[in-house]
C-alpha cells in the first residue's frame, strides 16, 4: 500500500499545486485533503494494468478488525426444505411478468437457494475504541446487542461494490453509524457476489433474508419484525438491490402472491421505506452526468471501464462460462427492469423513498429515478449535496456533508418508522404539488456551509422518459445488446 501510494506522489503534487492556486474546479468547493483523496482513488479506480477479477474481490474484501463500539452477531438464515421453490417461482414470475413484452422470454440460468449470511449490527455505549467482542455464542452476541437497542428500528442493508465487491464486514463502520443514529439495529447481508452468481442470485438472497425477518425460520435469534419497524437501506449497488427488492415486491403484490417459506403460505408486505446513498440504477452509464461530473467523482467513466475490461488479465472467475458481457447479469436480461432499474415501468404504490446522491456520475440517474418515483404518488426525499463524490458518506466519514448525510440518512430511517419528525421532511407548505403527493422534498446542500436550498419538482428533472429511455437503449445497442425490432423504432 505505501509504495501504491508513492507511486500517486506526482499526482499529489499537480493537484495541490492547481487547488492552492484556485485553477481546479473542485478547489471552490473543497477542502485540499478530500480533494486530494477524490484524485488518488480516482487513480487507483482506473490502473493500466487490472488485476483480475477474483484478485480484486480479494482485496476488496479486506476489513479493519472488529473492535470498538460495536456489537456484531452473525446469522446464516436456513434453507428452505427440499423441494420448496417458493423463491425461484416468486423471481421468475417477476422476470417474466416485467420484462419488455415486444421481446422474447430472456434466456438465463436461475440461481438456486443458499443459505444467507448476515451481520446484525448495533451501537456499543460504552465499548473503548480498543473493546474486542466477549467469546461468547453468536446467540449471546445477539443478545448483548438487544439491550442497547431503543427503537424498533429495523435496517435491512445491502452493501455496495458493484455487486462483485466488499462485504458486511467492510461497511461496519457505516452501519454502525446507523444503528448508533436511528437507535435501532442493521441486518446487514452477505449476499452472493457475480460473477461467480450472475443475477437473481443477489435478488433472492435479498428476498430470503427480508424473508427471515418477517418470518424467522427455527433457531432464528430474532423474533419476528413487523414489516412497518423495516426500511431497506444500501449504497451503491447496494442501493440498487434494495430497490430492485422493491420492485420485486410491488409486482407480486400485484398477483396478490403468497410465497411458500419453510413449510407456510406467508404474504409479502412492503417495508416501512427504503433509504439508498448513491443508488445504481443505469447499468450501461447512458446518463449526461456520467461525463459532466467526472472532475468530482472517482468512478471511472464508461470509456475508461471498457478500456480497463479489454486489458485484464483471465482468472477461474472471469470470462465467465458460457460468455457474457457484463459481470452482473446474463446477456437476455441486461435491458430487463430488475437489472436496469432505469427501465422500470412503475413505482407507483412504493414506501417513502430517501435518496441522497452527489455531483458524481450517477447523479442524473438518481434525479430521473427520485423524480419519477414522485411523479407516480411516491413520497420522495431527495438530497443533492454539491461537488460530493459516489458515496461520499462513507469515504469520508469527519468532512461535514459526509456528518450530514449520515443524519439525513438515519433520520429518514428513524422518521419512517417511529414518526418523530427525523426524516427531514419539514416541507413549509409553500410547495403545494409536492405537498399533495405527501411532503416529498428535494434540496441541494451546498459544500462547506450546507446551506439548503430547495429544488421544485419541476427543476429536478426536466428530460421527457423517452428522451432518457431512448439514450439507454442506444446505449444497449452500443454494447452489442439485442434489442429487437421494437426498440430500434424508438
Amino acid at each position: 500500500m505505501l509504495f501504491a501510494l508513492l507511486t500517486k506522489v506526482p499526482l499529489m503534487v499537480r493537484v495541490a499545486l492547481l487547488h492552492m492556486l484556485r485553477l481546479s474546479q473542485q478547489s471552490k468547493y473543497l477542502d485540499l485533503r478530500t480533494e486530494l483523496t477524490v484524485s488518488v482513488i480516482r487513480s487507483i479506480a482506473t490502473p493500466s494494468t487490472p488485476k483480475t477479477i477474483t484478485a480484486t474481490q480479494k482485496m476488496a474484501a479486506k476489513a479493519p478488525k472488529l473492535k470498538g463500539k460495536i456489537w456484531v452477531s452473525t446469522y446464516a438464515c436456513p434453507l428452505p426444505p427440499a423441494g420448496e421453490t417458493g423463491l425461484q417461482d416468486a423471481i421468475a414470475a417477476a422476470i417474466d411478468g416485467l420484462r419488455d413484452p415486444q421481446f422474447a422470454p430472456p434466456t438465463y440460468q436461475m440461481s438456486d437457494p443458499a443459505s444467507v449470511e448476515a451481520e446484525w449490527t448495533g451501537y456499543r455505549a460504552d465499548a473503548t475504541s480498543d473493546s474486542r467482542l466477549p467469546d461468547v455464542s453468536q446467540e449471546e452476541l445477539y443478545g448483548e446487542l438487544m439491550k442497547e437497542v431503543k427503537t424498533p428500528v429495523t435496517v435491512l442493508y445491502f452493501h455496495g461494490g458493484a455487486y462483485y465487491m466488499m462485504d458486511p464486514a467492510t461497511h461496519r463502520p457505516t452501519t454502525k453509524t446507523l444503528a448508533k443514529l436511528t437507535g435501532g439495529r442493521v441486518y446487514s447481508v452477505r449476499y452472493r457476489l457475480a460473477p461467480q452468481h450472475p443475477f437473481p442470485a443477489a435478488l433472492m438472497d435479498a428476498l430470503m433474508s427480508y424473508l427471515a425477518l418477517l418470518y424467522p425460520p427455527e433457531g432464528a435469534f430474532h423474533e419476528p419484525v413487523k414489516p412497518e419497524h423495516i426500511v431497506f437501506a444500501g449504497d451503491s449497488a447496494g442501493g440498487h438491490l434494495a430497490l430492485c427488492l422493491l420492485q420485486l415486491l410491488l409486482h407480486l403484490r400485484q398477483k396478490a402472491h403468497h410465497i411458500p417459506w419453510h413449510g407456510t403460505a406467508r404474504p409479502l408486505p412492503l417495508p416501512a421505506g427504503v433509504a439508498v446513498h448513491s443508488p445504481w440504477f443505469d447499468i450501461f452509464h447512458t446518463s449526461p452526468s456520467t461525463k459532466t461530473n467526472a472532475p468530482f467523482d472517482y468512478l471511472p467513466t464508461l470509456h475508461q471501464q471498457l478500456a480497463s475490461e479489454a486489458v485484464r488479465p483471465p482468472c477461474q472467475a472471469w470470462p465467465a462460462t458460457p460468455p457474457r458481457k457484463h459481470l452482473f447479469a446474463a446477456d437476455d436480461l441486461l435491458t430487463h427492469p430488475l437489472v436496469s432499474l432505469i427501465l422500470a415501468r412503475s413505482w407507483a404504490g412504493a414506501p417513502p423513498v430517501y435518496v441522497c446522491t452527489g455531483w458524481e456520475l450517477l447523479a442524473d440517474e438518481d434525479k430521473y429515478v427520485a423524480h419519477k418515483m414522485w411523479r407516480e404518488g411516491v413520497r420522495v426525499v431527495l438530497e443533492e449535496f454539491e461537488a460530493m463524490p459516489h458515496c461520499f458518506g462513507l469515504l469520508f466519514p469527519g468532512l461535514a456533508e459526509a456528518r450530514r448525510c449520515l443524519e439525513g440518512w438515519a433520520g429518514f430511517l428513524r422518521g419512517v418508522v417511529v414518526g418523530d419528525g427525523d426524516d427531514h421532511d419539514n416541507d413549509d407548505g409553500s410547495n403545494k404539488e409536492g405537498k399533495e403527493k405527501g411532503g416529498s422534498r428535494f434540496v441541494t446542500v451546498r459544500a462547506k456551509t450546507l446551506e439548503e436550498v430547495r429544488i421544485e419538482p419541476g427543476e429536478l428533472w426536466t428530460e421527457s422518459e423517452e428522451v432518457v429511455l431512448g439514450r439507454v437503449w442506444k446505449g444497449a445497442r452500443e454494447r452489442g445488446v439485442l434489442l429487437g425490432e421494437g426498440v430500434a423504432k424508438l
